[in-house]
């Protein structure tokens, strides 16, 4: 039995961090997040642009560090 829980905006949160790969957009990471939490996706991706902008880019080393632990 495979563990599927439909988690969106508003939904309760998960668990356990998972990458969400039908949700996601490149790795599925902000999907994973966003179901982690249970906020909108749009949110998590929003604050991942604002944070590549202001950080100079340290985003997406944090970004590809949490795809590749968490896979």
């Amino acid at each position: 039995m495979s563990d599927l829980r439909q988690t969106g905006p508003g939904g309760p949160p998960s668990k356990d961090f998972r990458l969400d790969r039908q949700r996601g957009k490149l790795m599925g990471v902000c999907a994973g997040i966003a179901a982690y939490f249970g906020i909108d996706v749009n949110l998590v991706r929003a604050g991942f642009v604002i944070a590549t902008l202001v950080g100079f880019g340290s985003a997406i080393l944090i970004y590809l560090a949490i795809a590749l632990i968490a896979d």
